[in-house]
């Protein structure tokens, strides 16, 4: 049975040889720890391995593990969709927002982040595939988003973020993620993060040119939302 250390080893394997298949350098991509429903202990084992961001979907139990895990200087990003009611919370509590994808939840986010920590590296979610299920802006409403984003202070946007339809065929986990890294290049605000690519599709993200790919399954296991 495979430690975590050795899903970890496993996937930077992975991530590196995607970047060189690419020829890109291995180190422009980052690994994201997704550990929705998995236990404090987990993220405690992973910061031994060598892992320092940490990406949480649900607030209450972020903040839960975010106590618990006070001692260890972990970066914490928020990765689920965004309740104008919780906003406070995560301005207060995160590095990262990956998943703003309306000017009201930015607005709320710079209004409340404290004065004394760094401004919050934001990326802006867009709904590349069109899922009526999905969160995310529309690619349309993408440039006039970024640029009111852009200038809200207390924030920091840094890029953009997807989670297109699954399939497992690579030529089509390319062209979303292909959508993803044009409209960016077409916002031309000199923008450096593509938060794209997970378990099953890193490496065609990485291929589009991914710069933070979000693994939870492959590092931690299949979750167990029973005790979520």
């Amino acid at each position: 049975m495979s430690t975590l250390a050795d899903n970890i080893s496993a996937i930077a394997r992975r991530i590196d040889s995607a970047a060189r298949a690419a020829g890109r350098d291995p180190a422009s991509v980052q690994l994201l720890a997704v550990s929705k429903t998995k236990p404090a202990s987990a993220i405690r084992e992973a910061y031994t391995a060598g892992l320092r961001d940490v990406g949480e979907n649900y607030l209450q139990e972020a903040l839960t593990k975010q106590q618990a895990l006070s001692d260890l200087p972990l970066i914490w990003h928020f990765i689920g969709p965004i309740q104008s009611n919780k906003t406070k919370a995560i301005a207060e509590h995160f590095d990262w927002v990956h998943s703003v994808d309306r000017l009201k939840i930015a607005q709320r986010l710079s209004e409340q982040r404290p004065a004394d920590l760094a401004p919050l590296n934001i990326c802006l979610q867009v709904n590349v595939s069109g899922e009526d299920s999905k969160s995310g802006c529309a690619p349309a409403e993408l440039p006039a988003l970024a640029q009111a984003v852009k200038a809200l202070p207390g924030l920091c946007l840094r890029g953009l973020m997807a989670i297109p339809e699954p399939t497992e065929d690579r030529a089509e986990q390319e062209a979303a993620f292909a959508t993803l890294r044009q409209l960016q290049a077409q916002l031309d605000l000199g923008l450096d993060t593509l938060s794209m690519g997970m378990s099953h599709d890193l490496e065609a993200a990485i291929a589009q040119g991914a710069t933070w790919v979000r693994i939870g399954t492959a590092l931690f296991g299949a979750r167990d939302y029973g005790q979520a």
